[in-house]
């Protein structure tokens, strides 16, 4: 599966897999159903129990949940509709930045053209073709849609010492305030969460170092966490030396 290297603001570098064009239909899939339940939701209360407006005001009302359905779900839960998200995909910016409303509203009006008047055709041949996973949006976007599950390199739970090279500078310096027992701790669990693709363990695993360590950031979970084992290993050897 093809690749993207993204150099976030805080330099560090994040490799990840371009989410595939299977993926991202099966991920509209599941936003599609959610269209229909919610069309037969509308159609049952119209029809038993005629709550519902009547004639244009009642389409309008009908149509305005799926029309801006994409646009709110990516602005409002990082880049994922709830289908993105059962598939664990995410819209990013490729420049590293972090995407904002104006990337999202031109994804979401381009969506017509690509999607809706030729039944996804256009998007998925853009896709297939683009080299990087985008359709017309995310190139006038500057955006790619990634998958957020964890690589093969990354299940090695000293996959981040590992790594560690001459000249390396740590990102995040509170990562010396870590103990040789929360570190432990940290790379047991890292490991645990990759190899199983127990996301919410990995959340709830860098919540925790972040309260410890006082670190902000928006670096995903699993580039955090392996950024922190770096980091804590650089200090220590630098100190120890």
């Amino acid at each position: 599966m093809s690749t993207i290297r993204i150099q976030t603001t805080q330099n560090v570098t994040l490799e990840y897999e371009i989410a595939s064009a299977g993926e991202r239909v099966l991920a509209a899939l599941i936003d599609y159903g959610l269209y229909a339940v919610w069309f037969i939701g509308w159609g049952m209360l119209n029809s038993n129990y005629h709550l519902a407006p009547a004639g244009r005001a009642g389409q309008v009302i009908m149509f305005l949940p799926t029309t801006f359905y994409m646009l709110v779900c990516e602005v409002f839960f990082n880049g994922q509709s709830l289908g993105k998200k059962a598939r664990h995909l995410r819209v990013v910016r490729l420049d590293g930045t972090r995407a904002g409303l104006g990337d999202y509203l031109l994804r979401w009006l381009l969506r017509p053209i690509e999607i809706l008047m030729t039944l996804g055709v256009a998007a998925f041949i853009t896709i297939l073709l683009n080299g990087r996973g985008q359709r017309l949006g995310d190139m006038a976007a500057g955006t790619g849609v990634i998958s957020l599950k964890p690589r093969a390199a990354a299940r090695n739970p000293l996959a981040a010492e590992a790594m560690l090279v001459e000249g390396y500078q740590p990102v995040f310096a509170q990562a010396a305030v870590l103990t040789d027992h929360d570190v432990a701790l940290i790379r047991q669990l890292l490991y645990q969460g990759s190899r199983q693709e127990n996301y919410l363990l990995l959340n709830d695993l860098a919540n925790k170092v972040k309260s410890v360590t006082g670190i902000r950031t928006d670096l995903p979970d699993l580039p955090f966490l392996q950024t922190v084992l770096r980091d804590h290993a650089h200090l220590v050897a630098v100190g120890a030396g």
